[in-house]
């Protein structure tokens, strides 16, 4: 929810909704399942779990370029694995 100040929606957030790029996507019948199913765990819309989405592959993609690797850990096992993107 944006911030309001004296009623008025501060001007940072106008100024972000302003820059937003509006684009279409045609999803594989998986990433639109998967997409489903996230909005119904996390409440989040569509907007916000694709804009997340977008930010994380950056980020990985950058940690990935500068040669770190991409682990997950099982806290019950201790088991670590390297995730590999294709």
């Amino acid at each position: 929810m944006p911030a309001r100040v004296g009623g008025n929606v501060a001007r940072e957030d106008v100024a972000r909704q302003t820059l937003a790029e509006r684009i279409t996507v045609a999803l594989i019948p998986q990433a639109a399942e998967d997409l489903q199913h996230l909005q119904g765990r996390t409440g989040l819309s569509k907007t916000d779990l694709v804009n997340r989405a977008v930010s994380l592959y950056d980020f990985i993609n950058t940690q990935l370029g500068e040669g770190r690797d991409l682990l997950i850990r099982d806290n019950e096992t201790e088991e670590i694995q390297v995730i590999r993107l294709m």
